[in-house]
């Protein structure tokens, strides 16, 4: 959650609450409140590519983080297209996930800062790429993300005690665990390999960006069963957060068609926000800003935000 101490952290745009407006009320209570009772953990997840997993995963996060939230983005795909995507090019990654599963890094170790205040990234280097055939070997390899991300009391206090030792705690957090972070959202690979499977064992839920095609919909159909089958044997507390249709061309009746059957096929699990299709949107990798950054006040900033609303209302429905 932000310090305690002092004031929440600023929010990426200058005028962030000018962006959160348009279809909240101003004397929404909620309105500026994003922190969960404990720190959720989410993964984007779905093994169909060119869904908008990676967008989705940099503009929730980057909108969540306007509104005083403490974020982690993890990116556990190879291609590390969360990390360019959030201003940090290769060159600049020396270290990350790739060292958090392999038990060569703790968290504040493999964590970095980006250019959106309260929004930091463990990275993606070159060598996540062999991973998953260093992951078959290992003891609990399926628990890998979960012990890195929810460390065991005993590995607390070691790395809490090789921390102190070195530099002493880190501001704002416990020093083997890093800050109390509201969010932490995983960006998984386009696939259901080993890397996907720690993702989906280390989360509370799953975030499915769904595109508005029909391919899409029986993808999503595999992804359903993995994810009940991790629920039955790896990580009973896992639950479907929510679908969010993305790419969406309304002028198209195929995208009406993909997003009737999704609804009502999954019902309330599937966001009222859809992402459309924004040129904005596949603009703003290029410059290495999430598009709440590049363009504030285009449709899919604007969808973004809403989409982080309805995380936030769901978050705050499901607390004790």
């Amino acid at each position: 959650m932000p310090d305690p101490g002092g004031p929440p952290p600023p929010a990426p745009d200058p005028q962030p609450e000018a962006g959160l407006r348009p279809s909240e009320p101003a004397s929404d209570p909620q309105a500026g409140r994003a922190a969960p009772a404990r720190r959720r953990i989410l993964i984007v997840a779905n093994q169909k590519g060119g869904v908008g997993k990676t967008t989705t995963a940099i503009n929730l996060a980057t909108a969540l983080a306007a509104v005083g939230s403490r974020v982690l983005v993890v990116d556990l795909d190879p291609q590390g297209n969360a990390s360019t995507g959030l201003g940090i090019p290769a060159g600049r990654r020396h270290c990350g996930t790739y060292d958090l599963l392999a038990g060569a890094a703790a968290l504040p170790e493999a964590t970095m800062p980006t250019g959106v205040p309260g929004l930091d990234l463990v990275p993606s280097t070159v060598d996540l790429a062999g991973i998953e055939l260093e992951l078959i070997d290992m003891e609990r390899r399926e628990y890998r993300l979960r012990e890195a991300l929810r460390p065991s009391p005993a590995g607390l206090r070691r790395a809490e005690a090789a921390s102190a030792a070195q530099a002493g705690p880190e501001p704002g957090g416990s020093a083997g665990v890093g800050p109390d972070y509201d969010y932490v959202l995983v960006d998984c690979p386009p696939s259901l390999g080993l890397l996907t499977l720690n993702g989906l064992v280390a989360a509370d839920g799953v975030l499915v960006p769904l595109q508005c095609e029909f391919f899409a919909l029986e993808g999503l159909t595999h992804l359903l069963r993995t994810i009940e089958r991790v629920r039955r044997g790896l990580n009973p507390a896992l639950e479907i957060q929510g679908v969010v249709l993305t790419m969406a061309d309304t002028r198209n009746n195929l995208t009406n068609m993909v997003a009737a059957d999704a609804r009502a096929f999954l019902g309330d699990k599937v966001y009222r926000t859809v992402i459309p299709r924004n040129v904005r949107v596949s603009e703003a990798p290029s410059h290495g800003k999430p598009v709440l950054l590049y363009d504030m006040r285009c449709a899919g900033s604007r969808a973004y935000i809403d989409l982080a609303r309805e995380v936030i209302r769901r978050e705050e429905a499901r607390a004790p």
